[in-house]
């Protein structure tokens, strides 16, 4: 589980709901109008934008943001250390029963021991790469455009609220709750766009960065242990991934 996102988001709820509670009731601040005009309309608005299929699976691709946790680097160079230095003792084969938890280096290790060119493997690993990166990108992109399009729908809530309020001004029992609606739906749709979504695309996008650069150094990696070079020429090559700090932290260890 992804504490620092749940805490986040459930923070910023508690908080909002604080301050309505401080100023009255909570049922003042729930206007049935104004969901469906902002949740509603938001959620129809991103599936117009995209095909069900991909609208549909962005609730797989946000699953990420609350509980995915990518591997350790330093996890993955002492794992690719110790499948080279198998490889240079009993070749390739001998990667065949090693253990990888990872499916995109147990790939890779494959397609090393069934004897494909490096130029191959190295196509076909990239290829992964690029489609996993543009899925989950898409994946973002939907609660991207949620975020875009919300506050929009809480505009276009307090137009209607505000038209149903001056066609009402003979009828005083008329101008509150249209005067809800009105406010209500610009609240709605800017705690829509920046306690939901934006938060959601965020962690969305540093999941995807840190998947995509753990996949490349297991793509070097893979490389290297086909090229046949030193374990330790490897793992300096691999630590190259790290940053600064945790290469010396490593290194002092």
């Amino acid at each position: 589980m992804d504490i620092a996102t749940i805490i986040g988001i459930v923070g910023a709820v508690a908080f909002v709901v604080m301050a309505m509670l401080m100023n009255g009731e909570l049922i003042l601040y729930i206007n049935i109008p104004s969901i469906l005009i902002v949740f509603g309309g938001t959620l129809f608005v991103a599936l117009a934008s995209f095909t069900l299929g991909q609208f549909l699976g962005a609730g797989k691709v946000a699953v990420k943001a609350f509980s995915f946790k990518a591997e350790s680097p330093l996890d993955l160079i002492d794992k690719a250390v110790e499948m080279a230095d198998a490889a240079r003792k009993g070749g390739f084969l001998a990667l065949e029963e090693t253990e990888i938890a990872n499916r995109f280096f147990r790939k890779g290790i494959d397609m090393l021991v069934d004897g494909h060119d490096a130029e191959v493997v190295r196509q076909t690993l990239q290829k992964d790469i690029d489609l996993t990166y543009q899925r989950h990108d898409q994946g973002a992109s939907i609660f991207q455009a949620m975020a875009d399009t919300a506050p929009a729908m809480g505009m276009i809530g307090t137009l209607i609220g505000l038209v149903a309020m001056l066609a009402n001004m003979d009828d005083p029992k008329a101008i509150g709750p249209a005067m809800a609606v009105a406010l209500l739906t610009t609240l709605y749709g800017a705690f829509m766009a920046n306690v939901i979504c934006l938060p959601i695309v965020a962690k969305l996008k540093l999941r995807m960065e840190e998947e995509k650069l753990n996949q490349e150094l297991m793509l070097d990696a893979v490389l290297g242990i086909q090229d046949g070079q030193n374990p330790r020429i490897i793992e300096g090559l691999l630590k190259n991934y790290l940053a600064e700090s945790k290469r010396v932290k490593d290194d002092e260890e």
